[in-house]
């Protein structure tokens, strides 16, 4: 039999401005899983969106088992055996898990009129059991974390009896515990002649789960390379064809040991007794398992959730947060980890989203200046090499990192003294992650103060001065920057209340 399952030749596609995909080529083999790497932009998930009817294609061919495909929707992707994890989350958030992960394919009562719902979540169960996922399939999208709609997502496609299985950043949001789960699960689809296409920033996952890799740059083919054979190095070359800012030798030392916010004994329904405080020109890293409960004290401080009871003082001066719009006044910013839903608006244009939060100081008479805006806004998208044919261009036609340098751009135009960055390189790149680090060790030059929360151990140990851990709800450890390691962390993060 040809060891072929998927071949891709010559696909190009184009929108608006922007020339996403020129003449890529991709080979999958049964049982085989397919790194696909490059910078965001690179045209990656667009190659993956054509092949499984999200977009059509502009020119080439793709054969599946050796016959010419063209899915003109996701369904019939489904139906030919193409599931997708997608790198943004693709869910109904008014449904309950089961009715997501089995929409279009429910089972129906004898009378094959009403939804079987003891059917339908007693299937879900099945898959969270194979898992090793704790979710009940009863509740609803809306209550969960990203991190666990993510595991929804993964469940959700191998529901499906899938030929090819694409994972378009599937650990972006997972703890090691997590990964090594879904590790073991693409092991044995592996083994059951499965081809799995493997998209992810994550360097040192492509040693570990890959059997090649496919480097693409600005939208073009690259090479493909056997990964026991290939460096690192190699790939990250291929992947930005410029040097990369890892990591610098010496952290930035803070600019001095003013305290510029503090929390004191901060509750609400998720989080209890929260205690500590930041100073200037100081990166102070939070970490923790998935549920621990660090986006919840970032959403209270930010305003965004209700504080039942609690003390937070910024600069000396005591001050009270019920709505985000409190926070800003205080010089506070905070960048989600769900950028698509919190941090921007896809329809509008990069130009409006930056300079949305500070359009109020470039109107006169009711009128905006927009010749200032478009100045403004065209100097953060050089400084953070945002990649756009122009300020115009609307956001939803950015790569997933891209917008992510958009939201921070808006931050740093309304000039917040207090920087809130929860997940700040989830789902971008490595080239671009260098380039967050750099912004980061900049802003704190500058006498900003950050508060990071992050799921990677290497990222929070490379940056923070300080690092935070916590576990369900409560804070378990403080650890300076020289006592900090991985073992430490972890042992803070299991420890129960």
């Amino acid at each position: 039999m040809n060891s072929k399952l998927l071949e891709m030749e010559n696909i190009s596609k184009g929108f608006p401005g922007v020339q996403a995909l020129s003449k890529i080529k991709l080979d999958l083999n049964y049982g085989e899983v397919l790194a696909l790497v490059g910078e965001n932009g690179a045209g990656k998930s667009t190659l993956m969106k054509i092949l499984t009817g999200i977009y059509e294609k502009d020119e080439g061919t793709i054969h599946l088992e050796g016959k010419e495909i063209n899915p003109s929707n996701t369904k019939q992707a489904q139906d030919l055996g193409i599931g997708i994890i997608h790198q943004e989350l693709n869910l109904m958030p008014d449904l309950t898990v089961a009715q997501n992960i089995f929409i279009g394919k429910e089972p129906k009562s004898a009378l094959n009129f009403f939804l079987n719902e003891r059917k339908l979540n007693d299937a879900a169960s099945k898959l969270f059991e194979q898992l090793n996922i704790n979710l009940n399939p009863r509740t609803k999208i809306s209550s969960l974390t990203v991190a666990r709609q993510q595991m929804v997502e993964i469940a959700k496609a191998l529901s499906y009896n899938a030929k090819i299985l694409i994972m378009d950043e599937p650990t972006a949001a997972l703890t090691d515990e997590e990964i090594n789960t879904l590790f073991e699960i693409i092991y044995k689809l592996k083994n059951d002649g499965v081809g799995i296409v493997y998209i992810s920033h994550r360097m040192e996952e492509l040693k570990k789960i890959s059997n090649g890799i496919t480097v693409m740059r600005d939208g073009e083919y690259v090479d493909t390379l056997k990964t026991e054979e290939t460096e690192i190095d190699k790939v990250i070359s291929l992947m930005v064809g410029r040097d990369v800012y890892i990591e610098s030798k010496e952290i930035v030392k803070v600019s001095d040991q003013k305290t510029v916010l503090s929390v004191e004994n901060l509750n609400n329904k998720s989080v209890k007794d929260i205690n500590f405080h930041l100073k200037k020109g100081e990166i102070l890293g939070f970490a923790g398992l998935v549920g621990a409960g660090r986006t919840e004290v970032a959403r209270a401080i930010f305003g965004a959730d209700p504080i039942t009871s609690g003390k937070l003082t910024i600069k000396g001066k005591e001050v009270r947060i019920k709505q985000p719009k409190d926070a800003v006044d205080n010089g506070i910013g905070y960048l989600s980890e769900d950028r698509k839903h919190f941090g921007l608006m896809v329809d509008m244009d990069v130009n409006t989203n930056i300079m949305i939060s500070t359009m109020e100081n470039h109107t006169k008479n009711s009128f905006v200046k927009k010749s200032s805006l478009s100045k403004i806004s065209q100097k953060y998208v050089d400084k953070l090499r945002v990649k756009t044919p122009s300020i115009y261009q609307k956001v939803k036609f950015l790569s997933g990192g891209n917008q992510q340098k958009v939201v921070i751009a808006k931050w740093l135009v309304k000039d917040c003294d207090i920087l809130i960055f929860d997940e700040p390189t989830r789902g971008i790149d490595v080239g671009a992650k260098g380039e967050i680090y750099e912004l980061l060790n900049e802003l704190v030059k500058e006498g900003k103060s950050i508060i990071m929360i992050s799921s990677e151990l290497p990222e929070i140990l490379r940056m923070s001065h300080r690092i935070i851990v916590m576990s369900e709800g409560y804070i378990t450890g403080e650890l300076s920057r020289e006592e900090a390691s991985q073992e430490k962390i972890m042992n803070y993060a299991t420890t129960k209340m």
